[in-house]
């Protein structure tokens, strides 16, 4: 299984091109439908496909959890993802997708894996409303294969953070407001968690703000706002004071996005900041590559409050602390 992780680092010449690769995994017959989806994850969220190890049970952990297995000297936590994406399978789990993301290490327990798949964001499609219902809102992205299969690609945020307490509340204590008068925030991502946390970030600082959920959705929505601020007069930097992007998104990723803010004349002024849960140093670079003013980690709200209040005070028009 692990050639099919030989050359990762190659990969990273796709950032940028709006193309990504994703590994595709089952998770298992469900006994409901008697269907076995597939279900797809980003490559680069990917340190290594292994046969489940011996796994530790540990008291109170939330019922997909698993409990741990310690591989070269870390503790890694374990989910199962049939049991947290309400999968209703007697299947076997027993290959495990070790993921890195966030700054995290935890593994996945999947029926098995199929292969790598290379395509266009284009290609992505926001998932139909009933499909992320029936799913908790575990999916961001629906795509279909050659032989018709649909792929759902897993909000591994969300994952992350409903087994973990990195959305605790405490995490928003502390920010402090900052005085910003029509300097509206504009942020697209296709993560309900990462959305939510954004919003109760700039509720904190009292910040007013808009958003979307991919890059496409975002680039058509500042298009009007410009169209609109032009045609009356405005300086677009008085409806959108500054851009806070993801990167992986359907239809169009961040780069793309951030790319076409930064080469149209219309938006000069306005910074980009860009916030992954890709905070490799080769994504920060592609990102500076496309012009991208910071780079900020996901689930770090305080640094996340701080850049976003450095950021808008550069403009003593739109904002003073």
């Amino acid at each position: 299984m692990s050639e099919l992780l030989k050359n990762i680092d190659a990969r990273t010449r796709l950032a940028g091109t709006n193309k990504l690769e994703i590994l595709l995994f089952t998770l298992g017959q469900d006994s409901r439908t008697g269907r076995r989806e597939t279900f797809g994850i980003n490559v680069f969220k990917v340190r290594e496909v292994l046969r489940k190890p011996e796994i530790t049970a540990a008291p109170e952990m939330p019922p997909s959890v698993e409990g741990m297995v310690s591989l070269r000297g870390s503790l890694v936590p374990v989910v199962d993802l049939a049991k947290y994406a309400r999968v209703a399978t007697e299947t076997p789990r027993e290959v495990m997708i070790m993921t890195e993301y966030n700054g995290h290490i935890q593994g996945f327990l999947v029926e098995a894996v199929d292969t790598i798949l290379r395509l266009d964001w284009s290609q992505m499609r926001v998932p139909p409303e009933m499909l992320t219902a029936n799913l908790g809102g575990l999916v961001t992205a629906v795509t279909e294969l050659a032989d018709h299969r649909l792929v759902m690609m897993l909000d591994v945020e969300k994952v992350l953070a409903e087994t973990t307490n990195i959305d605790d509340e405490y995490m928003f204590k502390d920010i402090k407001p900052v005085e910003a008068e029509n300097a509206t925030v504009f942020f697209a991502d296709d993560s309900s968690v990462a959305r939510s946390q954004i919003q109760r970030t700039l509720d904190a600082m009292k910040v007013p703000y808009n958003g979307a959920v991919n890059g496409r959705q975002a680039w058509d929505e500042l298009d009007r706002v410009a169209n609109y601020a032009i045609s009356h007069g405005r300086n677009v930097r008085d409806s959108v004071a500054l851009v806070l992007t993801d990167v992986e998104m359907p239809e169009m990723d961040g780069y793309i996005l951030t790319k076409k803010i930064k080469t149209d004349p219309r938006f000069a002024g306005v910074p980009v900041i860009m916030h992954s849960s890709l905070s490799g140093m080769s994504n920060q670079h592609l990102g500076r590559s496309v012009g991208v003013d910071e780079y900020v980690a996901k689930f770090e709200p305080h640094r996340l409050a701080e850049t976003l209040a450095r950021m808008l005070r550069r403009n003593p028009d739109k904002a003073a602390a």
